[in-house]
Order: C-alpha cells, then structure tokens, then sequence
C-alpha cells in the first residue's frame, strides 16, 4: 500500500445534518437489539411462554444480519445506497410496528427476522453513504460517531427501556424503535447517493455458503454450553455417534467459509463480480485490523456477558442495576470512540491500536485481581473504565482503517466485512467466555467438594456435579433443602463452596480474556505505521 502521498488539497467540510440520519441509524439497530434483553421478562408473562422461546427471536436478528449483510451489500451497489436504505428503514419502521402489536411470540421472531434483514443492509450503507457524503477528517470523525452510537444506544436502552419496560410495560420500549426509525426516514432526504450500477450481479453460490458458514458458526457457538463442549448433552437436538452438534457446526461453518474464500478468489480471477471484493483484505494491514476488530469485539461481547451474569445471577439482582455497574464502561466507549480521532493527525493506527490493546490487557489484568462480590467497588468501576478507553479507541480505529485504506466503490463491501465480522465475534465471545466460566467453575465445584470434609461422598452423590452452573446463593440453599438431607450445617458449607467457586471461576475467566488481549498486540503491531499528516493511497491499482 502507498503511504507516503501527502495530502495538499483543501477539503471542503460538508453540513453534519445528513451525518445525523446516519448516527440514528446506528442507534436504532443498536436500541433494537439492547431493548430485546431488556423486555424479555414482559414477553414472557404476556405471552406466557418460556425465556427461551423469547430468547430465540434474539437469535434470529443475530443470524439473519450475519447471514444476509453480504448480499446486502451488492443489493446496494446495484439498487442504489439511498434507495435501498429508504426501503430497509421503512421495514425496520414495520418490524417495530409488529413488535408493538404482536400478540404471540411467532410475532416476535418474525419482527425480528425482518429488523435482521433490514440490518443488513443499514449496516453496509452507512460505510457506503460516509464514505459518499464526507471526506478528510469529517469522514474520521463521522466513523468514529457510529461506535459512539453504539455505545449510546446500549446505556440508552438499559436505562430508559428498563425503565418503561418495569413502570409501563415492553412494548413502549419498541414505540422508541419506531420513532427512530421514523426520523432516520426523515433525515435520509439529507443523503447524497451515486446512482446503482444494474451491471452488478450476486454471486448466489457465495451468498450460499458465507450464509451458511456464519449461521453454523454462530449456532455452534451460542449453544456450547447447552448441547455440549464434546458429548452431547440431552438438551441437544441430535448427536453424531454421541458427539455434541455444537462444535461439529463450528467445523462446518470454518469449512464453508474456506469454500468461500475459495470460491470468491476463482471468481475473480477470471474476471467475474464477486460478492465481496477480497481487496479490502488484500494487504496485511486491512487483515490486521480484521483481526484486531474481530478480537476487540469478542472481548466487548466476553465482558458484557461476565458482568451480567455475575450482577443478575450470581447477586440476584435486576437489569437496571446491571446497566448502573456498566455505565462507567459503556459511557467511556461513547466518549473515547468520538474524541479518539483527534489523535489521528499525531499518532499512527499502530500506536494507537498497540497502546488500545495495551489498556484492555491491564484493565482486565486488574479486574481479575481486585474484583470481588460487589461490581460497584471504586477499583471494578476503574477497570471498566480503562477496558471502556481502550476499547473505544480500537472499534474506532480499525474500521476507520478499512475505510480510508479502500476506493470509495468498495465503502460497501467494507461495511458486509465490518458487518460480519462484528455479529460472528459477538456470539463467538459470548459463547467462549460462557463455556469457559462454567467449565471453570465446575472443575473448581469439584476441588472444592473433594477437600471439604463436611460435605461427605453421600451428600456429594445426591447432585448432579455434571451440570454444575451459576446460581445465586438463595438458589442453591433452597435446591439443596428441597431435594437432599444436607444439614443445615452442610449447606452453609455448600454455599461457602459455591461463593468461592463463582468467584475464582470469574477472576480466572478475566485472566483468561487479559491472555487473549495481549496477544492481541501483535495484529495490533501490523496496522498501518503513517507518519502524521500522511493518508493512504486508496486507488484500486495501489501497490500491495
């Protein structure tokens, strides 16, 4: 890649109104999707069916993004980004309608199948339409405002979700969804869009297996923990010879992405349109910041997982107090991913992403040693803030990376990169950190059962060690008085051991995500090095 052209032109600053349309898109995928945990306790007493019925229409956005953003991509380069952005928004504006009107769970999912398809494309033509509308540092600053309206849509919707969803009711939450869907529509006639090229075509045999890689990737990855690590568990819908489907999917799915890139390579090099152009990854700095986005937004999703759990399950206590302990963390994102950019002109994506990963290493290196029973302590709040710092400067940087190193034309086939590669590292760190907290906690259930003498083998025999997992305390005493003859005795003992055990299991889960961070700094190191006030040459005959 050329590096060494300066830059003299004068760029013409653009009116941020437009911009505004674009940041409320952002807002309005990510409120739709933090709204959905929000409001699973109403839908489950409306519609009077279990959490994890509700829980699959969660799933169903998730897979349909991942799955579709690709082929929404080409949908619009061919249509036109304004046109086809128009439509989704109004299908989002439909899917919040259903929402609010549905009167079955089946509603549900279907309202979010069709926010996921609309996704799939909002997520493409926001690069797409930035990258159209503004250029220099307006185009910096306006990436960097979409991982700010991440950020802000999470706390918004804890928050003012949480609240409705208890005083009023869940459906109002997706009243919120609609309005911001409505002013998105709005504010689109703002946008300036090249027309669609009709010439594109969609390579159906790569949305095939991209498609089908990503929803056997991430359903073999969310359902670790029930069908199984290796043998299957009787939650399982089928078994292989008595293998667990889940890592058995998580082979196909790395299968079907090597045919794709397989398949896309041939492709183009006879000539042909492929669904996505491996340029935005032909240099080793664009893979580097895939990597680095990749492994940045698993550690996001790791630890949006842990500290829930910990708060809700393990503390027994509610949603609202959960996004009370994460405000310090999701508060930071907002701030550092807007004002990060201003650093762009003195320091290089490599130093920046080094020093990101550097931050996250530390701050989880400090949460795993100082964390205790209580989130809310002065050192926890410190480290959620350092964590916040560096991962906010990384989502920023690596995808301002892929879009300054990339033509124009190929803006949305960097959104189908940035798009997929978010919602697979997602489930992936979600999956992960919930297989390695309970297998953690299991082993050290056991230890702990093995030593304490009060707990003798007899009581031990009485529960199913084999399905250990994270229950409040209350929970267990109450399990343990129902369906055992523990003495009162014992189950203090009992209790004493699953304190401890929750507790170990968690700081050497954090442990385990510092290891991952720091590695981290290697992908980190293979960003781009430009010396300040120096931009890449992004002209498709660029050097490799």
């Amino acid at each position: 890649m050329s590096v060494g052209q300066t830059t003299s032109t004068v760029v013409e600053r653009t009116s941020w109104i437009p911009m505004v349309g674009l940041f409320l898109a952002q807002i309005l995928m990510s409120f739709n999707v933090s709204a959905l945990p929000v409001s699973l306790g109403g839908m489950v007493a409306d519609f009077g069916v279990p959490p994890t019925s509700v829980s699959t229409a969660i799933v169903t956005y998730g897979l349909v993004v991942a799955a579709l953003v690709m082929v929404g991509a080409k949908l619009g380069q061919r249509i036109g980004w304004i046109i086809m952005f128009r439509i989704v928004v109004a299908l989002f504006a439909v899917s919040a309608l259903l929402m609010i009107l549905a009167q079955t769970v089946t509603w549900v999912i279907v309202a979010q199948a069709f926010a996921g398809a609309s996704a799939a494309i909002i997520v493409p033509s926001l690069v797409a339409l930035i990258a159209e509308n503004y250029r220099g540092a307006q185009q910096a600053t306006a990436i960097g405002s979409l991982g700010s309206a991440r950020a802000l849509a999470g706390v918004s919707a804890f928050l003012v979700g949480g609240t409705l969803a208890t005083f009023v009711g869940w459906r109002p939450v997706f009243g919120i969804v609609l309005a911001l869907a409505v002013a998105v529509f709005l504010f689109s006639f703002r946008l300036r869009s090249d027309a669609g090229d009709p010439e594109v075509k969609i390579d159906l045999v790569a949305a095939v297996l991209i498609g089908g890689g990503i929803v056997a990737l991430t359903l073999g990855f969310n359902n670790l923990n029930g069908w199984g690590l290796f043998q299957a568990e009787a939650a399982a819908p089928f078994d292989v010879l008595g293998l667990s489907p889940a890592p058995l999917l998580i082979v196909l799915g790395l299968v079907l992405g090597q045919a794709f890139l397989l398949w896309t390579s041939r492709r183009t090099a006879v000539g042909r349109v492929p669904l996505v152009s491996l340029a935005v990854l032909g240099s080793v700095r664009e893979r580097a910041a895939v990597y680095a986005m990749f492994i940045v937004v698993s550690l996001e999703a790791a630890l949006n997982f842990t500290v829930p759990l910990y708060i809700q399950i393990v503390q027994g206590r509610t949603a609202f107090d959960t996004s009370l302990a994460m405000m310090p963390f999701n508060l930071t994102v907002f701030v550092t991913a807007t004002l990060v950019v201003r650093l762009y002109s003195r320091f290089p994506p490599r130093t920046i992403g080094m020093v990101g990963f550097g931050l996250t290493t530390i701050a989880l290196l400090w949460l795993a040693f100082v964390v205790t029973n209580d989130w809310e302590t002065l050192p926890t709040i410190l480290g959620l803030f350092v964590f916040g710092v560096g991962q906010g400067a990384l989502v920023t940087l690596v995808f301002n990376v892929l879009v300054t190193a990339s033509p124009k034309e190929l803006a949305g086939d960097v959104g189908s990169i940035r798009g997929t590669t978010q919602n697979l590292a997602s489930a992936v760190g979600t999956a992960v950190a919930g297989a390695l907290l309970v297998t953690i906690l299991g082993v050290n259930v056991g230890a702990a059962v093995a030593e304490r003498v009060e707990l003798p083998p007899e009581l031990v025999s009485q529960v199913d060690l084999d399905s250990v997992n994270f229950v409040s305390n209350e929970q267990l005493r109450t399990a343990l008085e129902e369906t055992t003859d523990a003495t009162p005795e014992q189950v203090d003992a009992a209790v004493d051991v699953n304190t401890q055990a929750r507790l170990s299991a968690l700081k050497l889960g954090l442990l385990a995500m510092a290891a991952v961070s720091a590695l981290a700094i290697l992908p980190a190191s293979r960003l781009p090095g430009y010396r300040p006030h120096e931009v890449p040459d992004p002209s498709p005959s660029r050097s490799r």
